[in-house]
C-alpha cells in the first residue's frame, strides 16, 4: 500500500457520521456482569476500537455544559445524519462538533481535492461535551513557560522539510504515538492477556506494548523509548498502566499536544463497563510542559472487524514527493 493516500488524513482525527450511535446508559447494562479470564481477572481481550466524536477539549458553545440532555443530544446526532450523509465533503477531528454547532456546511481538504464521508469510519455521540474530565471545564490546563516555547518549535505534521530526517514522525512511518486521538483513523487495538502481561497492539504502524504485571521496576533512566517503559497492575477490576522512559524526541499523542519531553508520566486505566465498552481513561502529568496533570477518558468499542496490517512503507514514494514539492515551492518563491 502507498503512503500517499493516507498522509492527506494522518494528521487529523477522522469523523464519520453515516451511522451514528450513543453510549450505553447505565440502565441498558443492568444485570450484565464483568468476564473473567481463568485467573479471576476482567477479561479485556479483543478488538477494540476509538470511534467517538466527542472533541478532547469542550467547545466554547457548550462552556457551561459538561453533558447534553437526552434531547439536546437526539438533536445533534439528526443533524450529523442530516449533514454529513455518505457523499458530503468529509470533516475531520474536532471540526466535527463546531461544524455541527456553528450550523454551517461541512468543509473538505482544500487544495488537497475531496474527500467524502463514505470512506471514514461511523462515529458515536455522547451525552458529554469534551472527553477530558479534569480540568472539569474540559479545556487543556495552561502550557508553562517552557511548553509554551516547546510548541511553537515544532514542526506541523505534513510541513515542508529540508529533509527526511526534519520531516514527523507520521510522515516517516515511524510511530504514531498514543494516547491515540485519532479517532477513527485505524484507531484499532488488540489486547491479549496473560496473568504475567497484557500487550496491546496498535494498527497504525503495528506498534505493541508488552506491559509486564510481575511488579518489576522501571528501566534505568537512562534509556529511552518511544513507546516510553510501561508497567501494569490490578487495581480492583482495573488495570492500571504507569509509563515512563519516554524519548525526548518521541511522539506522544501523536504530537497532538507535543507531549515529547523526558519528564512525562502517563497513567492509564482500562476497565469493562459493558459487553461492548472498555473504558479507557488516562492522566498526563509532565510538569515541563503544562501547569498542572489533566486527565481524559475514551470510551473503546469492541471491534466489528479485526485488525489488518497497516503498510505505511511499503510501495510509499510519498515521502519523494513531498520532498519535491518542497522545492519546487522554494524554487517558485513561495
Amino acid at each position: 500500500m502507498r503512503c500517499a493516500f493516507w498522509i492527506i488524513v494522518a494528521s487529523l482525527v477522522h469523523v464519520g457520521a453515516a451511522a451514528q450511535q450513543t453510549t450505553p446508559a447505565p440502565s441498558q447494562a443492568r444485570g450484565w456482569t464483568v468476564p473473567r479470564l481463568a485467573d479471576g481477572r476482567p477479561d479485556l481481550e479483543g478488538v477494540w476500537e476509538n470511534n467517538s466524536a466527542t472533541p478532547l477539549e469542550r467547545p466554547a458553545q457548550l462552556a457551561q455544559k459538561p453533558r447534553l440532555s437526552d434531547q439536546e443530544l437526539a438533536a445533534l446526532e439528526k443533524k450529523a445524519r442530516t449533514t454529513l450523509g455518505p457523499e458530503a465533503e468529509a470533516v475531520f477531528g474536532d471540526a466535527l462538533y463546531l461544524t455541527l454547532l456553528a450550523d454551517r456546511p461541512p468543509g473538505g481538504l482544500g487544495a488537497t481535492g475531496t474527500y467524502s464521508q463514505n470512506w471514514l469510519p461511523d462515529r458515536y455521540f455522547e451525552h458529554r461535551t469534551s472527553l477530558i474530565t479534569d480540568p472539569t471545564d474540559g479545556k487543556l490546563p495552561a502550557l508553562t513557560p517552557g511548553g509554551v516555547r516547546v510548541r511553537a518549535s515544532v514542526r506541523p505534521f505534513g510541513a515542508n522539510a529540508d529533509s527526511v530526517q526534519g520531516m514527523s514522525m507520521q510522515d516517516r512511518c515511524i510511530h504514531y504515538g498514543f494516547p491515540d486521538l485519532f479517532a477513527g483513523y485505524m484507531s484499532v487495538y488488540r489486547i491479549t492477556q496473560s496473568p504475567q502481561s497484557v500487550a496491546i497492539q496498535m494498527e497504525k504502524i503495528h506498534d505493541a506494548r508488552i506491559i509486564p504485571l510481575d511488579g518489576s521496576a522501571h528501566v534505568s533512566p537512562a534509556i529511552r523509548q518511544y513507546l516510553g517503559d510501561s508497567r501494569g497492575r490490578w487495581e480492583g477490576d482495573t488495570l492500571v498502566v504507569e509509563t515512563t522512559n519516554f524519548h525526548p524526541k518521541g511522539n506522544p499523542m501523536g504530537g497532538y499536544a507535543v507531549l515529547s519531553d523526558e519528564s512525562l508520566h502517563l497513567i492509564e486505566r482500562f476497565r469493562r463497563t459493558a459487553a461492548d465498552t472498555l473504558e479507557y481513561t488516562f492522566t498526563v502529568d509532565n510538569p515541563a510542559m503544562w501547569t498542572r496533570p489533566w486527565t481524559a477518558t475514551i470510551n473503546w468499542k469492541r471491534s466489528r472487524g479485526e485488525l489488518f496490517e497497516y503498510a505505511c512503507h511499503e510501495g510509499n514514494y510519498s515521502l519523494r514527493g513531498m520532498l519535491s514539492a518542497a522545492r519546487a515551492e522554494e524554487a517558485a518563491g513561495r
